[in-house]
């Protein structure tokens, strides 16, 4: 694909709201992709692509460039380790390919930096799982995971949302022991389509999609989600709850809980009250429910 300023200049700028603005990539991202409207499709997966790879190999890409308080640099970095040519524009010029692709050779030598971890979590990989498993375990984190979706059983059901998918060109395939899970064949986003926005699925880890059926849920149960974050797990709850009962979900940032509210409210969820955590909250909740889920820490990890 021909690279043009637009979509380079796309990628930069999100990569400056999450390392210098501290916005959540998927946010950073989706914020950049609406505010123009005439990227194409190829457009919008160059960028997410781009930006998700470069979050993903930070480290490394600092450790070969030059000027590591230059995005157009990094961008090229990114590049040239991926193999790929940078155009001859005037941002590239003092691009130096040799002692780019000579000091990635080598930081590639070095696991923390290879794999791009903090030195904090590498040596404590190393020393609780043995130097060889924790080489394989950081390689398989590090992969791109699959999109997976969570068919939203108060509104459709995997069969028939697969259907309407695959009406618009979009492959999906059910997986092993996840009744609700439709894995995309082809990564791409899906938040334009009618069938996201009137609430038929959601985006979830397939690891995420355990946690609801193993709890043993049933109709008008109380269920306290005491960080559930922007609400995937609480989401799944109501939906294996029939939507009849009631879950409190808490979380220490409100920002969170007023996502929630609104992917309740596109999901056709309304037995959700949200809480923002506190002494006196939790006081209040002792002993009143039938399940309670701890998601924690938040680790962030993967």
């Amino acid at each position: 694909m021909k690279l043009h300023r637009t979509l380079v200049l796309a990628v930069t700028e999100t990569i400056h709201r999450i390392f210098s603005e501290g916005m959540y990539a998927d946010k950073a991202v989706e914020q950049v992709l609406k505010s123009n409207s005439r990227f194409g499709s190829r457009d919008r997966r160059f960028i997410a692509e781009n930006v998700y790879g470069m979050v993903r190999w930070w480290r490394l890409i600092n450790e070969s460039a030059e000027k590591k308080d230059d995005l157009f640099h990094l961008f090229a970095v990114w590049m040239l380790i991926k193999g790929e040519e940078v155009p001859d524009w005037d941002e590239f010029k003092t691009i130096n390919k040799e002692e780019i692709l000579s000091k990635h050779s080598e930081a590639n030598k070095i696991r923390k930096i290879r794999e791009s971890l903090p030195d904090w979590l590498d040596e404590l990989g190393s020393n609780e799982l043995g130097a060889e498993n924790w080489e394989a375990e950081v390689h398989e984190l590090n992969k791109e995971a699959q999109v997976v979706l969570r068919v939203n059983r108060i509104k459709t059901n995997a069969v028939q949302l697969k259907k309407l998918l695959q009406e618009q060109s979009i492959e999906t395939f059910p997986l092993g022991a996840h009744p609700d899970a439709l894995v995309l064949v082809k990564r791409q986003s899906l938040q334009q389509l009618n069938e996201y926005k009137q609430g038929l699925f959601e985006v979830q880890d397939a690891s995420s999609q355990l946690i609801a059926p193993f709890m043993e849920l049933q109709e008008n149960m109380t269920v306290v989600d005491a960080c559930a974050g922007a609400g995937g797990k609480s989401l799944h709850i109501a939906t294996m709850m029939q939507n009849r009962g009631r879950i409190i979900s808490m979380d220490v940032e409100e920002r969170k809980l007023l996502e929630l509210k609104k992917r309740a409210e596109r999901g056709g969820v309304n037995i959700i009250q949200t809480q923002l955590v506190n002494s006196s909250a939790i006081n209040k909740l002792k002993n009143s429910a039938d399940r309670l889920l701890l998601d924690v820490p938040c680790s962030g990890l993967g």
